[in-house]
């Protein structure tokens, strides 16, 4: 594991590949392994940077509620920490808003920003909102300690086809694109576990993220990557962000859900390359 300090924390990360930098976000309650199928691929063309946001994985889990301001300077620290002036942000769901807040901050220090399934702003934003979000994060990380396996497919029609969801159900061991199994995934899900104070601080950025009305700053090249059948972060949430940027474009994943990273790698992984390319 390597470790960089940011921010009075320690963050882990990871590197590979040579070329233009580019570094992963992930999303609420995983880690920087959920870039499974993304790492690889596109280190064969870039140096790829994949890390642990703080409270999750192996990078520092502090005692206190996150913001998105403060999880944007995570990435900006850790570019100081790398000496990397500027780099490419690819970033899903929790992951691409906390871009969006770093993409406004630090126009700067970005290159191109890629946005997968995410969302301009929180729709539960109030007190009830959020403790429905954090409960059901909860109950999903005790239903993996219990049976991870169970627990991928209870959650899977939120996250996959049901053709896909079927091809895994075949096989749990198969490697699916050569890149990732249902074991690999549950393994990545039942270690470093978040505790629940993790969960209720990462919460904590959510209730507060509404950037509609600075989108309109991010002149950035922007690329967005919506899943039609995505029902936590909708499509049209997506169109939302496409349309308030000025400098994007957006490209729908038929047939696929919120994990359409996972699901669709090779088409995702292509549109990525191809756009920072």
């Amino acid at each position: 594991m390597t470790f960089a300090d940011v921010n009075g924390i320690k963050i882990c990360y990871e590197i590979q590949g040579e070329g233009d930098p580019v570094i992963l976000v992930h999303g609420f309650g995983v880690k920087k392994e959920v870039w499974m199928c993304q790492y690889g691929p596109l280190s064969e063309k870039f140096k790829v940077i994949r890390f642990d946001n703080r409270g999750a994985g192996e990078s520092d889990h502090p005692d206190e509620l996150f913001t998105m301001e403060m999880l944007a300077g995570d990435i900006r620290g850790l570019m100081d920490a790398l000496n990397i002036e500027k780099t490419h942000v690819v970033a899903w769901s929790l992951g691409g808003m906390f871009a969006q807040h770093f993409a406004i901050k630090y126009p700067e220090r970005l290159n191109k920003l890629v946005l997968i399934n995410t969302l301009p702003n929180w729709p539960g934003g109030d007190e009830a909102g959020i403790t429905m979000y954090v409960d059901s994060q909860l109950a999903s990380i005790k239903a993996y300690q219990e049976d991870p396996i169970k627990a991928f497919f209870e959650r899977a029609p939120m996250g996959y086809s049901r053709k896909f969801k079927k091809e895994m159900q075949e096989d749990t061991k198969k490697k699916f694109h050569g890149l990732f199994s249902v074991e690999d995934y549950a393994q990545m899900k039942t270690s470093n576990i978040p505790t629940p104070k993790d969960i209720e601080n990462q919460a904590n950025a959510l209730k507060y993220h509404d950037v509609i009305d600075q989108l309109h700053l991010i002149k950035n090249e922007t690329l967005i990557i919506t899943a039609d059948k995505d029902r936590q972060t909708p499509m049209s949430r997506n169109q939302l962000i496409h349309e308030k940027i000025p400098n994007s474009k957006i490209i729908v994943i038929h047939g696929a859900g919120h994990d359409s990273p996972l699901e669709k790698a090779p088409e995702i992984n292509k549109h990525i390359i191809d756009f920072l390319s």
